[in-house]
């Protein structure tokens, strides 16, 4: 049977020349990593700390169809649990298998540390383009943790830039409701980006139901996000102005009460202004005048 070498750059495996069978024992029995064999589908099991979570369900029907007429080009990557083999890349292959009916598949064995198979399975996701970002995230975030990578040693081991890397973790500050809408497709990593400007989860949440509603594109998303931000950054000059105008007023009116005529209180800014006092005649002129006389008199 031919065999498609490899899985991408990083994975590290090369596809043998003999074939053989798992229940091999003795001198025949496989080598670790290097030999094909063909076990049970039964026997095989998903690594549930695989990346990916979500699988298009038609495009499993299509590959189960071409296993069907051509079988597994591409072994399954395994690790001997002794009870089953679990898969460390080729989850894909197995499910569409399982779907056709296949009884046996071809698997090579490899021995390897929980860190490698975290990272083979997220590399292989990666190269072929099979992670939503938000499992790329949950994966990259992963290794960070459980594994103290940096996030440079992170970016060489799968081939990304660091920028790539940061930028794909920051989704991960995102609204989990938000999260799923880009899970779901529903939004575009570009969308998922403008919208971490927006730090109240809630409001997230609503603009970006907003932004699948009226299908805005990611630049129509990213000019709302700044007129709501610059509305906001308005807000409390709008609401000092407006206590500072009810303080003014209520000043005129205490004043006009005092002198008996119109007072206007014109404010330049907060510390600065001027006074206006009306008069009508001479003698209300001179009124006033004697007003501020008594006043001056009553201090002293």
């Amino acid at each position: 049977m031919a065999a498609a070498r490899g899985l991408g750059k990083g994975l590290d495996i090369m596809l043998p020349d003999k074939i053989g069978s798992a229940n091999s024992e003795g001198k025949n029995k496989p080598e670790i990593g290097k030999d094909v064999v063909y076990v049970k589908i039964g026997k095989v099991e998903p690594n549930r700390e695989q990346p990916r979570k979500n699988f298009d369900e038609d495009t499993l029907l299509e590959l189960s169809e071409s296993l069907k007429q051509y079988g597994i080009l591409q072994p399954l990557l395994v690790q001997d649990k002794k009870d089953y083999y679990e898969i460390i890349a080729g989850e894909r292959r197995w499910r569409a298998a399982k779907i056709a009916g296949l009884k046996e598949i071809p698997v090579i064995i490899k021995e390897l540390t929980d860190q490698e198979m975290v990272e083979i399975s997220l590399i292989e996701n990666i190269q072929r383009e099979n992670l939503n970002p938000i499992e790329e995230a949950l994966a990259f975030k992963r290794l960070i943790d459980e594994f103290q990578l940096k996030q440079d040693e992170l970016a060489e081991r799968v081939s990304k830039s660091r920028t790539a890397v940061t930028n794909a973790m920051r989704l991960l500050k995102l609204d989990e409701r938000v999260q799923q809408m880009v899970i779901d497709d529903l939004l575009t990593t570009g969308h998922a980006r403008a919208l971490l400007s927006i730090t109240d989860n809630d409001k997230q949440y609503t603009l970006a139901q907003q932004i699948f509603d009226e299908k805005l594109s990611v630049r129509e998303t990213e000019k709302l996000i700044k007129k709501l931000q610059k509305q906001k950054a308005e807000e409390p000059k709008v609401t000092e102005d407006h206590d500072l105008s009810v303080f003014f007023e209520d000043l005129e009116q205490k004043l006009k009460n005092i002198m008996g005529t119109k007072v206007f209180i014109h404010q330049k800014n907060k510390e600065k202004g001027k006074i206006e006092i009306e008069y009508y005649s001479t003698e209300e002129l001179e009124r006033i005048m004697e007003l501020f006389q008594s006043i001056h008199q009553m201090e002293n």
